[in-house]
């Protein structure tokens, strides 16, 4: 059965062949030497589509048709639909075609190159799109499409110093505002700089990021790595509990981070101490602690102890598998194995299913992702608050 491509290229030749004939019979032509209108070539072009031919058919119109006043923007139309049926490279031969012509208007050679630009872009060839992307982003009708595409492929190679000249001068020419992804590619260097241990360069990146942008709280958990990589406990802890008292999202990624710096300054109690405050403030988060303990398999304090405890015995869901409330009348050893069991199979089970999901397109990590692969926004994705049961539950379902 044709597809909707085959009917579109129809349509097209259809049209063509229309055209030719109204300028076989209405332009301005000598009767004796007016050569006749191509109808012929039109139906063979059309039969080719007809018989689901169709690459035949796209290779015969390429070859009947020129390109000239008449003729180019229906050359574009071609290209783009050759490049939306993922045939890259006839919608480059088709560009290049338009753009080798030596009298081609300004603006005709602009849209060609943009065309262009995007067919590479397409095909993966990042570097030939993006030298187009840069000289249409000087000047053409084009340059906040080509800066905009700039961004997409220096986040594709990681080149943030390009990206970050791009989006500033692309702010400047749109008139919107790209702070928080600037600010985030100010973070990607700050980032690989304390990756290599050049702890101060980090610095200077993340103050780059929040010097007079929306802060992103990346910005402070970088800050905070630095400080704990140099032993500065102190200055580590305050970053800590200020992300999560402000982010309270982020207390998956900065509760492992804070028993694990307490631990190195051997102040247990004042983790538990610290944690009490942070509860009695926020309540609503202690079950985002017991999830992130249980993920994490932390234990061993107290409040965190409790919390998870807490989460197990009111979870709805587990009460299909277990007992809760004998759980809860169990002596203390006991009680305490059977909530140990219950905990390291919760582990297991959150360790198999994603723990971060895009509130932009619903894509879904197992770990934190500041830009999400699959829409390419930043800072989108948000933490699980609870272990997934849909996998246990429709095993279940299907054993009985």
């Amino acid at each position: 059965m044709p597809t909707e491509s085959t009917f579109l290229l129809a349509g097209l030749f259809l049209l063509l062949a229309a055209a030719g004939w109204a300028m076989g019979r209405f332009g301005e032509r000598d009767e004796e030497d007016a050569p006749p209108p191509l109808n012929i070539d039109y139906l063979k072009g059309l039969n080719f589509l007809l018989n689901e031919q169709t690459d035949q058919a796209l290779e015969h119109f390429l070859e009947m048709v020129r390109v000239d006043d008449k003729t180019i923007e229906t050359h574009f139309a071609l290209g783009n639909l050759f490049r939306r049926r993922g045939e890259v490279d006839r919608a480059i031969r088709i560009h290049q075609n338009i753009i080798a012509r030596p009298d081609l208007a300004a603006e005709a050679r602009d849209q060609a190159l943009f065309a262009l630009a995007k067919d590479y872009l397409h095909a993966g060839l990042l570097d030939r799109a993006e030298k187009l992307f840069a000289r249409l982003a000087q000047g053409s009708r084009y340059q906040v499409q080509a800066l905009e595409n700039l961004c997409r492929i220096y986040e594709q190679e990681k080149e943030w110093g390009k990206a970050i000249e791009s989006g500033q001068a692309l702010e400047t020419l749109s008139g919107k505002s790209l702070a928080l992804q600037i600010a985030h590619y100010y973070c990607e260097l700050a980032d690989a700089a304390a990756g290599a241990k050049d702890y101060s360069l980090a610095r200077q990146y993340v103050k780059k990021a929040q010097s007079g942008r929306p802060r992103t709280m990346r910005g402070a958990l970088t800050r905070a790595h630095i400080a704990r990589e140099t032993n500065d406990f102190k200055t580590a802890i305050r970053l800590y509990h200020r992300i999560i008292e402000e982010h309270t999202y982020l207390i998956s990624e900065a509760l492992p981070e804070i028993v694990a710096t307490y631990t190195s300054e051997g102040s247990m109690d004042g983790l538990d101490q610290a944690l009490k405050t942070m509860l009695a403030k926020n309540p609503e988060m202690s079950p985002l602690v017991a999830y992130t303990a249980i993920v994490n398999n932390i234990g061993g304090t107290p409040v965190i102890d409790e919390c998870v405890e807490q989460y197990i015995l009111r979870e709805p869901t587990l009460a299909e598998f277990v007992d809760l409330h004998q759980l809860d009348k169990q002596a203390e050893g006991s009680h305490e194995a059977a909530l140990e069991k219950v905990r390291n199979a919760l582990s297991k089970l959150a360790s198999a299913t994603p723990r971060y999901q895009c509130q932009e397109c619903g894509f879904s990590s197992q770990r934190l992702l500041w830009q999400c692969p699959s829409c390419r926004n930043w800072e989108t994705q948000r933490p699980a608050s609870r272990v997934q049961f849909d996998t246990v539950l429709q095993h279940s379902i299907t054993n009985h």
